[in-house]
């Protein structure tokens, strides 16, 4: 399944980890300097969530915590069904 907000269309970025050594000039080195860069990848943080659509339909969406916060789906409201009472014979 792709890592993709539903809403937003947040996907996965690409970067890099650097890696360095030595001890930075501010405290008391010489400088540091980097040996490595490893690429790396990015993923948006991704909820699955119950919500209402605008077609009225209500199903589980991968929304972003980011437009979760921002308000751009509405949760779908708290099922009040209750289990019907078994038949006497």
């Amino acid at each position: 399944m792709a890592r993709i907000c539903e809403l937003t269309g947040k996907r996965p970025m690409k970067g890099s980890i650097i890696w360095r050594s030595g001890k930075p000039k501010k405290q008391g080195g010489i400088g540091t300097h980097i040996t490595a860069i490893t690429k790396r990848r990015f993923f948006p943080n991704l909820q699955r969530v119950k919500a209402l659509l605008p077609s009225g339909e209500v199903r589980y969406i991968r929304v972003s915590t980011s437009a979760i916060k921002k308000g751009l789906i509405t949760k779908a409201p708290k099922r009040n069904w209750t289990k019907p009472e078994a038949v006497k014979v």
